[in-house]
């Protein structure tokens, strides 16, 4: 693999390397194997159709995990363009917004796809280019004496024919828009170095090789699910089994039995309800599941260990990473950490009010450099800025590392709150109250934590709930635990769902304006 190349070449070469091997397994309706060779043809012959559909720089692509996806992403890659994928569980109008900063004419989808997503904004001004339909009207021959090339020419004699770039550097591969659990979603740009690189740096440790099957059910608009269940696997030689949702537990059990799945990669609220939900013989294939995006919950890693025998590894990871930073592997995993620091990463700590380094071991704001750091967001210089500062990326986020070099990931700043002069984590206190009310197996989160400005003490905690509590037992339980006054939230407010993202994890803009908005009063 090579890091300074051009993600289309340096996919092209993998997939032709081996055109005979399998790559996909499609799950959405039925069961469809695709090969590497075949997969490779498909992308390149709708690239030519891309190349005559839009003349803009970036391609939007609409389609769950599975077929239409691999071919889409990497048929507007092999088109000289920048695939987008749009995430459709946002609504309409930050869609729409996404759709505008991006700069698209185009999206690619299928019928089937559209269908089930009516509230989607499709628009009357964008081309909307029917996959399925596409590739039924291209030339048989064409892509028969495509293959036939792969086949029978060596990959580097047919990637100089087609003129495939070499280089691709800084340029951008991908565009991703966060989740937008904070705020409103940015545009994060991925480069060919970016994605090539952290391809690499799962590679080297281990975490994905060749002789694996994962379970690719995460979405492609995640960035886990664009880089580690899509260009991952296609440069690593490893084979794909898709599903299009990972909420579909029943369905991956039987897929990971079935297919002998040896990787399952999640959140801990998308594996939770496997521990309810599915036998522990149809897990028995897996040789390990990775776990990032929140904080495994107290006690889960070992309940899973238990039940299903595999390994239980939690890693970290960011969209503006590529994604990738840390994670535990099978021979080296340190509970409660998100595993060391990936090949080629360095990590500093700074203190939240100087940015000044911290004492060795000491809790800081996590900075990073490393060849998977994002190039910047999309038209958003200032926000830019404040993130990457003298070559080193600040992630917000609370860490520490120890002796051994493993990372622990205290809290995202933006989840503290400093009262009084004292920080007090929300997560924290979320979790001290799930144990006391026995709501740690709850499969969705019944309670969370924010705060509103308050005149004395600078701020005041918060607490949403999705069940009728009283300030009074929410006070005893946290001064039972050993909490302070200051960690003690001030009122309640009663909700009916506490607002998530379709990652499953929490929607903490919309939960900070219930308690800005919406507070019950002392």
């Amino acid at each position: 693999m090579n890091t300074g190349g051009h993600l289309a070449r340096e996919c092209f070469l993998a997939l032709a390397k081996a055109p005979g091997d399998l790559f996909l397994v499609d799950r959405m309706s039925r069961r469809r194997e695709v090969r590497r060779g075949f997969l490779l043809t498909l992308a390149w012959m709708l690239s030519r159709r891309i190349g005559q559909e839009t003349n803009k720089r970036r391609v939007g692509i609409v389609f769950p995990p599975g077929m239409g996806a691999c071919v889409a992403n990497l048929a507007v890659l092999l088109a000289g363009k920048v695939p987008v994928n749009l995430n459709f569980t946002l609504g309409a109008s930050v869609v729409r917004a996404c759709m505008e900063k991006a700069d698209l004419d185009c999206l690619l989808t299928a019928e089937a796809v559209r269908s089930r997503m009516p509230e989607f904004p499709w628009p009357e001004d964008v081309s909307v280019l029917d996959v399925a339909v596409a590739l039924k009207k291209l030339p048989k021959w064409r892509a028969l004496s495509l293959l036939a090339g792969i086949r029978c020419l060596p990959a580097v004699w047919m990637a100089a024919l087609l003129r495939l770039p070499r280089e691709g550097g800084s340029g951008e591969a991908g565009l991703l828009f966060t989740s937008g659990s904070s705020g409103d979603p940015k545009g994060v740009v991925l480069s060919h170095r970016n994605i090539l690189g952290n391809c690499e740096q799962i590679s080297s440790a281990g975490l994905i090789t060749k002789n694996e099957r994962v379970l690719a059910n995460l979405p492609v608009f995640h960035s886990f699910g664009f880089t580690v269940t899509l260009w991952c696997p296609i440069l690593v030689g490893c084979r794909i089994v898709s599903l299009p949702s990972p909420l579909e537990v029943k369905k991956a059990a039987e897929a990971i039995e079935e297919e002998s799945v040896t990787v399952l990669i999640g959140t801990p609220t998308f594996l939770r309800p496997y521990l309810k939900r599915v036998g522990a013989e149809k897990l028995r294939s897996l040789r390990y599941v990775v776990a990032g995006a929140e904080k495994t919950p107290e006690g889960f890693a070992d309940a899973w260990e238990e039940r299903f025998g595999g390994a239980y590894l939690e890693g970290y990871g960011l969209t503006e990473t590529s994604p990738v930073v840390s994670v535990n592997t099978p021979k080296a995993n340190c509970r409660g950490s998100v595993g060391r620091l990936l090949p080629g990463m360095s990590a500093r700590f700074l203190d939240a009010e100087t940015m000044m380094e911290t004492e060795p071991g000491s809790v800081g704001i996590l900075a990073l450099q490393g060849p998977n750091i994002f190039e910047g967001y999309l038209e958003e210089l200032e926000e830019t800025a404040k993130v990457l500062r003298d070559g080193w990326f600040i992630t917000g986020d609370l860490a520490r590392i120890d002796d051994d070099g493993y990372l622990f990931i205290e809290g995202r700043l933006s989840r503290f709150s400093k009262i009084g002069g004292e920080m007090v984590p929300h997560g924290t206190i979320e979790q001290a109250l799930n144990e006391a009310y026995g709501w740690t197996e709850s499969e969705v989160p019944l309670l969370a934590v924010s705060a509103r400005s308050d005149a004395a003490k600078g701020e005041a905690l918060v607490l949403l709930s999705a069940v009728e509590l009283e300030i009074e037992s929410v006070r005893a339980k946290l001064l039972e635990a050993g909490f302070s006054n200051l960690w003690i939230p001030r009122e309640i407010v009663r909700v009916e769902v506490i607002p998530r993202l379709a990652t499953g994890k929490l929607d903490l803009r919309a939960i900070g304006e219930w308690a800005k908005d919406r507070t019950s009063g002392d």
